[in-house]
């Protein structure tokens, strides 16, 4: 009676075990894929060479957008600023000498064409009277033709008086105007170029972040392009992961995803996350087959998943994990 009790349990006990292990085999492989948190990173620099003369932020410290980060100085630039400004008061001058006229020579000009006119009235006076003469054959025809030719210079001369009158009232011809006005714009251009160079000297933050590299040490000379400084946006963090395409079965953009990060302390609480893309990598990512036949190469994939809520203590570099495919197909 013992012994059937014993077989008894051991056929169970056998029983339990081969379903168990039946159970086992029916459940999806699971592998632990590793990824990494990353986010925005951006390096400041000047498009100028200059030195800097100012740090006002520090590594670690909070800036938001449009804070100053470095400043910088630069003599040869004040220069360069200076003489453009100068170079544009000039051209600006020499335009406003092309478009005017002194007063003093168009008054000179009036009244040189006032003498001009009274010289035509005397002529034409004079060569009525001799041409009334010559009629009553008082005076020979040399005297008529004289009075004439005198009459015609005099008509000629007011003439000439008007139009340099007309030449001091206009200034200077059309060309020379369209000359100057090039000029200055010329001016202007230079200012403008130089003005835009000075400006480079004073570097803010384009985005809210915080301060994770600086060069810029006081006193150090930089070349343009040079990095000053590197911000980046911690607040907006993501997490990546580079997968075989062997693994994407099932996966698209818009999936709910679910990751660990043990660097916050706990390796088992899980974080709710959002598939945002999947973009393929390049040659050299991709899996080398080693079989001659029955097996083939395997492109790698980058998948990136943006966290649904705000995760404190969250940083770029940490390592983010995945029971792949069991927490993706449990967010489902």
């Amino acid at each position: 009676m013992k012994l059937n009790k014993t077989v008894a349990v051991s056929v169970i006990a056998v029983a339990a075990a081969a379903g168990y292990l039946v159970w086992i085999l029916s459940q999806p492989a699971t592998y632990l894929v590793q990824g990494e948190v990353e986010a925005t990173r951006i390096d400041l620099s000047a498009m100028i060479s200059a030195r800097v003369s100012e740090t006002p932020v520090n590594i670690g410290d909070r800036v938001v957008a449009e804070d100053v980060v470095v400043r910088m100085e630069s003599a040869i630039l004040d220069a360069q600023l200076a003489a453009a400004r100068a170079a544009l008061d000039v051209s600006r001058a020499n335009r406003d000498l092309t478009y005017s006229t002194r007063p003093e020579t168009i008054a000179a000009a009036e009244a040189q064409l006032e003498s001009a006119r009274s010289s035509v009235t005397l002529a034409q006076s004079n060569f009525d009277r001799v041409n009334k003469l010559q009629g009553d054959s008082v005076v020979s025809q040399a005297s008529l033709d004289q009075a004439a030719n005198n009459l015609t210079a005099a008509i000629q001369a007011q003439a000439a008086a008007q139009a340099s009158l007309d030449q001091a009232r206009n200034g200077a011809s059309p060309e020379q105007k369209a000359v100057a006005d090039a000029q200055v714009r010329q001016a202007e251009a230079s200012v403008l170029q130089t003005t835009a160079s000075v400006d480079e000297m004073i570097v803010a933050s384009p985005i809210d972040g915080e301060v994770t590299t600086r060069t810029a040490e006081l006193g150090k000379l930089f070349s343009a392009g040079a990095p000053l400084i590197s911000i980046v946006d911690v607040d907006h963090a993501w997490f990546t992961f580079n997968l075989r395409e062997d693994l994407l079965e099932g996966l698209e953009v818009g999936q709910p995803l679910k990751v660990r990060i043990p660097a916050l302390g706990d390796d088992t609480a899980l974080i709710d996350a959002t598939i945002t893309s999947i973009n393929v990598q390049g040659s050299y990512a991709n899996w080398r087959a080693t079989k001659a036949t029955g097996d083939f190469d395997l492109r790698t994939f980058s998948l990136r998943a943006d966290p649904v809520a705000a995760v404190e203590g969250l940083r770029p570099g940490m390592s983010v994990l995945v029971d792949w495919p069991a927490t993706v197909r449990s967010g489902q």
